[in-house]
């Protein structure tokens, strides 16, 4: 009886993402050209203000990171960042837990590139001032 009980809870307890993923996960994010600067990340699950290059906590979601960033000297990058699904821990969930529902509603089962680099393009030349003729 004890052996049933035993491998019955290991086959409801493994896998699931729900219990294995935190909520939040960490992110490093630098320019492509190694510059600093600020980014405003957002997804549906919260908004995130972060100096770059670092590293934060950004919480899963099924939905794309969206950046809006801007180097010390201006120059703006906007775009987003793929969630992909962790199909392994999903697989497991829906087969062993919960048919994958408490996965669908709190997204522990989605991941995003762990180190993220946002391009930018190169800096505009400085104008280099007219010679006069005498």
């Amino acid at each position: 009886m004890r052996i049933n009980l035993a491998i019955l809870f290991l086959l409801l307890t493994s896998g699931c993402a729900s219990i294995v993923n935190d909520a939040n996960i960490p992110l490093t994010f630098s320019f492509s050209d190694g510059t600093e600067g600020k980014c405003v990340l957002d997804n549906k699950r919260g908004r995130w203000e972060v100096d770059l290059p670092g590293t934060t906590m950004i919480r899963r979601s099924d939905d794309a990171l969206k950046y809006e960033c801007v180097t010390e000297d201006g120059r703006e990058s906007i775009g987003s960042i793929a969630s992909k699904m962790d199909a392994a821990k999903f697989g497991a969930s829906v087969i062993f837990i919960d048919l994958g529902i408490t996965d669908a509603i709190t997204d522990k089962h989605r991941d995003y590139e762990r180190n993220i680099v946002i391009p930018v393009k190169g800096k505009k030349p400085e104008p280099q001032p007219a010679e006069s003729v005498d």
